[in-house]
């Protein structure tokens, strides 16, 4: 049963990281930063630590820069990260390096 519930969240998850993926540039910041906040605070309540690092590090991220299409890239690791079944603190690790990657730095 608690397999099952896990799919649950991370379906729900899912759902809604392709939702703000398919806004694309067209959702205004405050609301995606809603959106956002709101999948940090529901992976970190069921224990998927990469997904609450990556929205975390969107978040900074959309505070420093505004939007942009690179948020589509973390929102692609963060879609990465709830597919996965490992949520330690080295699986984190490896999906922010990930994320360095895709953007350059």
């Amino acid at each position: 049963m608690h397999q099952d519930a896990m799919n649950m969240v991370r379906s729900g998850l899912r759902a809604r990281i392709d939702a703000l993926a398919a806004q694309g540039g067209t959702i205004a910041l405050p609301n995606i930063c809603e959106q956002i906040d709101r999948i940090r605070h529901d992976a970190c309540a069921y224990g998927l630590e990469p997904v609450a690092r990556i929205a975390s590090t969107l978040e900074t991220a959309l505070a420093r820069n505004g939007l942009g299409p690179v948020i589509l890239s973390y929102l692609d690791v963060m879609r990465d990260a709830v597919e996965c079944e490992d949520n330690s603190p080295e699986a984190s690790t490896a999906f922010l390096a990930s994320l360095s990657l895709r953007l350059g730095h």
